[in-house]
């Protein structure tokens, strides 16, 4: 049950890269940071930098900010609703997009829910759905599945077991790659795949120079494409 006495845990989505926050997030952002002073990050200069263009006003030195990546020690992850706990809101705050999809968050929503601390989910942009909405893949049963295996015979079978699963299932495949290894990843999927397979490269979304475009892999074969550092989510449907 939800207790009133205590402050309320907010997920804030962020912009998917460098443009202005305010083009591609609703105004209930800007609400909410300009009333929150304790926030979970990812890291603390561009979670600084992110909160001045939405809040240029804000005062920077009342901002507490925790830092939640790879480094995080998991038993501080508690401590950081402490806040909430006093009564006080708490904002998670992704590096691009939303909190807990395909970012950290997760633990921290847990936690908050065992602590029956309200977690007030905001909207904003996920490359994830934006990407799955622009395909014209199955967007009534899909998957997303994080990252493939880095070795190339784990990832083959991996690309050849989401084929299938795709197949038979009838469901939509959606996965992602380290950018500077996004080329590569995309040669072994043209090369992995039934030339029939429908493959969709979704990247830079909402960015000036978004590419959202599904062809076969046969039809990519005729094609170029340089996906270097460029953040992309690939859907397969076969």
């Amino acid at each position: 049950m939800e207790n009133n006495t205590l402050g309320k845990l907010y997920l804030i989505p962020t912009t998917l890269g460098d443009n202005e926050p305010l083009e591609v997030l609703p105004i209930s952002i800007k609400r909410a940071i300009e009333n929150i002073d304790f926030f979970i990050v990812e890291n603390e200069k561009t979670a600084r930098r992110f909160i001045k263009k939405i809040s240029s006003k804000k005062s920077q030195s009342d901002l507490h900010l925790e830092a939640l990546n790879k480094f995080t020690e998991p038993e501080m992850i508690p401590t950081f609703l402490q806040p909430c706990l006093e009564g006080k809101d708490v904002g998670i705050i992704s590096e691009a997009g939303c909190p807990g999809i395909a970012d950290p968050g997760a633990d921290v929503v847990r936690i908050a829910h065992e602590k029956n601390i309200k977690v007030v989910p905001l909207v904003g942009p996920s490359s994830i759905l934006l990407a799955l909405m622009a395909s014209g893949l199955n967007g009534q049963n899909f998957a997303f599945n994080g990252y493939l295996p880095i070795e190339t015979g784990e990832r083959r079978g991996a690309i050849k077991r989401l084929e299938k699963l795709s197949k038979d299932a009838e469901q939509s495949q959606l996965f992602i790659e380290t950018p500077y290894r996004n080329d590569k990843l995309f040669a072994e999927l043209c090369k992995t795949l039934n030339p029939a397979t429908k493959i969709c490269v979704a990247c830079d979304i909402t960015l000036a120079t978004e590419l959202i475009v599904t062809k076969t892999v046969k039809e990519w074969a005729k094609q170029t494409l340089d996906l270097h550092k460029r953040p992309t989510i690939f859907i397969i449907q076969a």
